[in-house]
């Protein structure tokens, strides 16, 4: 072939190849997905890290944070009970052309992606709830995005299919969409619906970026109650979260994983999409996603607790639980934690110690002088069969929890009687990787070491907040249980 052909050959093919990755609205990264930071609110990570507090301290403020969040009454009738402000986790985001970095709370027991915005950068002044009692300010946020600056902000109109799936909305401000969201504890939001490119980076290969157009999210001008963060990211199991719109734009299908690092450890956890979010060490255990009162939830069947050769089943055949990485402990049905307690309480020796009634947690010892080697070789394995025939292994770092100096109590507590529903907290789901697949209708857990999961860890430094730069992402390992 004549040279000048060649390299007209070669011109034609890169440009496809831009083409391509304009039309897709991401960067290739040759179908393996993406990872981003997965950060513990009270981490040293954390810009919400309170250094004054103990680590018996930020265990139970987050076991407080726990009943909050999943005693929450519903409001206004669109919010279930779980959905509510308290949150675990964040993650990075970086929005709009060009790029402003937020640091927003990321939740799988919520399906709204929404963002602080400035009212002017939103195209009018925030819409106001009508009714509602004066509350005072919450805290400025961090940082604010104003749409003014970005070159691919664009309105949401209330004939669109993402406007008429929110729970709440209007077209007051003419053919805009201004969306009202209400959380559990009383909380709200309100803004624009409006769309907008997301970058998420991924430094676990260079420092390549996945970039995906016309995401749909709240510019958020008006807020009611105790909002931190930047914004809020919703996971859950719907058209608006970002699972959802990640698989519709960006070539990663409806998939995430992560891999949670026990709270021990002073470490991030890796968020996965795409290729990387799948779980695929030996022993893998998958259960079907059931249908739930709130399509949000990934909800599946807990069949039976087993202790030794000792087995419960729950009540009526099975019990819906909710998997949730924004919840702490986990809640069980009276009739399945009731016998559960009783077995652990005559097969662990250690001293008993007063329960914790405060937190509901109706089973503690005194370990004072044992090393966590010592007290974990005392605790069973809980195993907890799920629908599909799949089996998930609690350890001891998944059933119990340090409150005080010496005090070890079970972190499981009873569901509250009207949420009808068990609880999946994310004790439960420490050193696990846990994966949902929304084209499967699947959830996945597997056993892995999750600090390694993020080789950053090992020399990056402390997590600073949205205007830093964020330390290397890694792909998590398959997963196992």
């Amino acid at each position: 072939m004549p040279a000048t052909t060649t390299a007209i050959s070669r011109v034609l093919l890169l440009v496809g190849v831009v083409l391509t990755a304009q039309l897709c609205g991401c960067t290739a990264y040759g179908g393996d997905g993406f990872s981003v930071e997965f950060i513990h609110r009270d981490s040293v990570g954390s810009p919400f890290h309170d250094p004054s507090l103990t680590a018996h301290d930020r265990v139970l403020k987050a076991l407080g944070r726990s009943y909050a969040r999943a005693d929450a009454p519903s409001a206004h009738g669109v919010v279930s009970e779980l959905t509510s402000t308290p949150f675990e986790y964040l993650m990075a985001v970086n929005v709009g052309t060009p790029p402003t970095r937020l640091l927003a709370i990321a939740d799988t027991g919520s399906d709204l992606v929404w963002l602080n915005c400035s009212k002017k950068g939103a195209h009018g002044p925030g819409p106001v709830f009508a009714g509602d009692t004066p509350t005072p300010p919450p805290p400025p946020p961090r940082v604010v995005f104003d749409p003014s600056k970005s070159k691919t902000y664009r309105l949401v109109g209330c004939d669109s299919v993402a406007c008429r799936e929110l729970p709440d909305s209007s077209c007051a401000a003419g053919d805009k969409c201004t969306y009202y969201y209400y959380y559990g504890d009383g909380s709200a939001t309100s803004g624009l619906l409006s769309t907008e490119t997301f970058t998420f980076a991924d430094n676990a290969r260079g420092k390549r970026t996945t970039r995906v157009p016309n995401v749909n999210f709240g510019c958020g001008t008006t807020f009611v109650g105790s909002f931190i963060g930047d914004g809020l990211v919703g996971l859950g199991n719907s058209n608006l979260s970002l699972v959802t719109q990640l698989g519709a734009h960006a070539s990663v299908g409806r998939r995430f994983s992560y891999c949670l690092v026990p709270y021990s450890i002073n470490a991030s956890s890796a968020l996965n999409f795409g290729a990387r979010a799948a779980v695929t060490e030996p022993g893998a255990a998958t259960t079907p996603l059931v249908p739930s009162r709130v399509k949000t939830y990934y909800t599946i069947d807990l069949v039976s607790v087993k202790v030794g050769h000792a087995t419960y089943k729950a009540p009526h055949r099975s019990s819906p639980a909710i998997v949730d990485s924004g919840t702490t402990l986990t809640f069980l049905d009276k009739a399945l934690l009731d016998p559960l307690v009783k077995e652990l309480a005559g097969r662990i020796k250690l001293p008993k110690a007063a329960p914790r009634a405060d937190l509901g947690l109706p089973l503690c010892y005194n370990v004072s002088g044992l090393r966590e080697g010592q007290i974990a070789a005392k605790i069973p394995d809980v195993k907890l069969g799920l629908g599909g025939g799949a089996a998930v292994t609690l350890k001891a770092l998944n059933t119990f929890v340090v409150v005080q100096e010496g005090t070890l109590c079970l972190a499981i507590a009873p569901a509250p009687e009207r949420l009808r529903t068990s609880i999946i907290g994310n004790i439960a789901q420490q050193n696990m990787h846990v994966g949902y697949d929304l084209d499967k209708r699947t959830v996945t857990f597997a056993a892995a070491d999750c600090a390694r999961s993020y080789p950053a860890n090992a020399h990056a430094p402390a997590h600073a907040h949205a205007h830093a730069p964020a330390p290397a992402p890694a792909p998590a390992p398959s997963g196992s249980v």
